[in-house]
C-alpha cells in the first residue's frame, strides 16, 4: 500500500510540475511580443533597446530573486514554492495589465504607465523563477537523475513548447502590426486569460498532495557550495548562455529587421509571429523526441549535437538572409474580411526556425549534466540556475544594441559564441571531478 501511495503521489506531482511547465512557457514568452506595444510609443521608440526591457525586466528577476528561490524551496519544500510562484504569477499578470488602463502622464516624453508594465513584467519573472525553481529538480528527483530524470524534464519541456509557441503568436493574431497607435489595452483579454489560469493554479496546488522527494534533515550541514563543483560551476555558466540563444532567436526571426526584410506591414507583422512561434513548435516537437528516446542516449551526447547542430545552422541561416522564397499569405484587413497578399520570406529564417529543435533539448541536459552528483547541494544549485536565466533578458538585449550599432546580421555573434561555449563545455567539463565533496 505504501509503494502504491508513493507511486501515486509522483504521479500527481508529475502531472502538475507538467501543468507548470505550460504555464512558465507561456508567460516566460508572452513578455517580448506584449513589451513591443510599449516599445512602437512615439517616447519610448527613440531608443533602441527600451522596446526590450519588458523581456529584460522578467529576466532580470531571475537574477535577484534565483538564489533565495533556491533558499525557500530548500526550507519550505516543493509545494509552498509551487504555490508562491502561482500567486507571483496572476499578480504579475494583473499588474502588467493595470498599465494599460491608467495614465500616470509622461517623462521625457515616456509614459509614467510603462513603468508599471516594467514592475508587472519583473514579478512575472519572479513566478517563472520559482516555477522552474520548483519543476526541474522535482521531476529528476522523482527518477534518481540521469537519462531518466533528463527524459522526464524533456517530456514536460514539451508542454513548455507547446505554451511557448502560442505566446508569440498570439499578440500579432490580436493586435496585427504593431504601430505608434497599437495601445497596450488591445490584449486585456489575453492577460486576463493568462491571470485566470494562474489563480486557478493556485487553488488547485493548494489541494494536492505534492510530494518533497529531496527532503532532508534539519541539522544537514553544507560544509561547501554547489559552485565548489567544477562541472555545476561551468553548467551554471552554460544556462545563461543558452537563455541567450532560446530567447533571442525568436525575437530575432519575429524582429523588426526581418519583418523590414519581409516589406513591412500586417502580413510580415503575422508572418514573422509565425516564424517565432515555428521555432516553438520545433522545440516541442525536438522534446517529444528526447522524451521518447531520452532514455537511451546520454545528456552529454544530446547536448553535444544539439549545440554543433545548431551552430551550424546559425551560420547558414545568416549566409543566406538576403535570399528569399515567395510565400502566399493571407491576413485579416479592417475593410475586407480577408486579404491575400504574398511575402517575401528570407531562406536564412528558416535556418533560425530549424534551430527550435537543437534548443528544445539544451535546458534539460544542461541541468541534468550540471546537478549529476551535488546530492545535498541540488536545491542550492536550481537556485543559482534560476539566477542565470537572467541570460534570457541580458544577451538579446546586447545582440539588440549590436545590432543597432554595426548591423542586425553582426548582432548574430552573441548566439554563435553562446552556442560554441556550449559544444565545448559538453565535449570536455561535464565530468565530476570533484568527488571528494561530501554530498549526503
Amino acid at each position: 500500500m505504501d509503494t502504491q501511495q508513493k507511486k501515486g503521489g509522483h504521479l500527481v506531482a508529475i502531472v502538475t510540475m507538467f501543468a507548470l511547465y505550460a504555464l512558465c512557457g507561456f508567460m516566460t514568452y508572452l513578455a517580448a511580443p506584449a513589451g513591443r506595444i510599449w516599445g512602437a510609443n512615439e517616447g519610448i521608440a527613440r531608443y533602441a533597446t527600451l522596446g526590450m526591457m519588458g523581456n529584460m525586466m522578467n529576466f532580470l528577476a531571475y537574477l535577484l530573486i534565483g538564489y533565495p528561490m533556491g533558499l525557500v524551496l530548500q526550507k519550505f519544500g516543493y509545494k509552498k514554492t509551487a504555490l508562491v510562484a502561482t500567486s507571483l504569477g496572476a499578480v504579475g499578470i494583473l499588474v502588467q495589465l493595470l498599465s494599460g488602463h491608467v495614465d500616470l502622464g509622461a517623462a521625457g516624453g515616456i509614459p509614467g504607465a510603462w513603468f508599471v508594465y516594467l514592475f508587472g513584467a519583473f514579478l512575472s519573472g519572479a513566478s517563472n523563477c520559482f516555477l522552474n525553481g520548483v519543476i526541474c529538480p522535482m521531476l529528476n528527483s522523482i527518477v534518481g537523475g540521469g537519462n531518466k530524470g533528463n527524459q522526464l524534464n524533456l517530456a514536460g519541456g514539451a508542454c513548455n513548447s507547446m505554451f511557448q509557441g502560442f505566446s508569440m503568436v498570439i499578440v500579432p493574431m490580436v493586435v496585427g502590426e504593431i504601430t505608434p497607435a497599437t495601445k497596450f489595452a488591445d490584449v486585456t483579454g489575453v492577460l486576463l486569460t493568462a491571470a485566470s489560469i494562474f489563480i486557478a493554479a493556485t487553488a488547485v496546488i493548494a489541494f494536492l498532495p505534492i510530494p518533497n522527494p529531496t527532503a532532508r534533515a534539519k541539522d544537514v550541514v553544507y560544509e561547501r557550495s554547489a559552485l565548489a563543483f567544477r562541472h555545476c560551476l561551468l553548467g551554471v555558466i552554460g544556462i545563461f548562455l543558452y537563455m541567450g540563444v532560446e530567447a533571442g532567436i525568436p525575437a530575432a526571426t519575429s524582429s523588426a529587421d526581418i519583418q523590414k526584410i519581409m516589406g513591412g506591414g500586417d502580413a510580415a507583422a503575422v508572418m514573422a509571429g509565425t516564424l517565432a512561434g515555428a521555432v516553438f513548435l520545433l522545440m516541442l516537437l525536438g522534446r517529444l523526441l528526447g522524451a521518447a528516446f531520452g532514455g537511451k542516449v546520454s545528456p552529454r551526447a544530446m547536448l553535444l549535437g544539439a549545440s554543433g547542430a545548431g551552430l551550424v545552422l546559425l551560420v547558414v541561416g545568416v549566409a543566406l538572409i538576403a535570399a528569399n522564397v515567395t510565400i502566399p499569405f493571407e491576413v485579416a484587413d479592417k475593410a475586407a474580411e480577408a486579404a491575400k497578399t504574398t511575402v517575401n520570406v528570407p531562406v536564412g529564417a528558416f535556418c533560425f526556425v530549424l534551430m527550435g529543435l537543437c534548443t528544445s533539448v539544451m535546458w534539460s541536459v544542461i541541468f541534468n549534466l550540471s546537478t549529476e552528483g551535488v546530492g545535498k547541494y541540488t536545491e542550492q544549485a536550481s537556485g543559482l540556475f534560476m539566477t542565470m536565466v537572467v541570460g534570457g533578458g541580458v544577451l538579446p538585449l546586447l545582440s539588440t544594441w549590436i545590432g543597432s550599432h554595426a548591423g542586425f546580421l553582426v548582432s548574430f555573434v552573441v548566439p554563435a559564441a553562446c552556442l560554441a561555449y556550449l559544444f565545448v563545455y559538453a565535449l570536455a567539463f561535464t565530468k565530476n571531478v570533484n568527488p571528494e565533496i561530501k554530498i549526503d
